[in-house]
């Protein structure tokens, strides 16, 4: 069975750190999306009014904070264990607050996903 592995990170920071130590396990074809979470959204007061064109100018009137999310899917239990393993050992706890989120799914079917593993492989030489 295959698992999907995803991870909120509160800190951007942090981000290049946990890609580096997925990588060291092996994995191939993670994706990374820029989001943001409701209360963070509230905060911030929610954008509804960004323009179809925006200027610099427009995204630099009010900072917006944001969260990195990153996902893979990974073809056993094993190793997703290992991935949550590595990630408290990158950015600690995530009991801790404001370190992250992480969850896994299990996927009941996928495809394609070998030729991320083959890049990944090909890259750590």
């Amino acid at each position: 069975m295959y698992y999907m592995v995803l991870l909120v990170l509160n800190d951007l920071d942090d981000c290049t750190p946990v890609l580096d130590a997925w990588e060291a396990l092996g994995v191939g074809g993670v994706t990374i999306l820029e989001s943001t979470g409701l209360g963070r959204a509230r905060k911030a007061g929610i954008r509804e009014n960004i323009p179809t064109m925006p200027s610099l100018a427009d995204f630099f009137r009010r900072t917006e904070h944001r969260h990195r999310t990153i996902f893979t899917v990974v073809d056993s239990e094993e190793m997703a264990d290992k991935l949550i393993e590595i990630t408290e050992q990158t950015l600690g706890s995530l009991e801790n607050a404001d370190n992250g989120v992480l969850f896994v799914l299990p996927v009941s079917k996928a495809r394609g996903l070998h030729g991320g593993q083959k890049r990944a492989q090909e890259r750590r030489g």
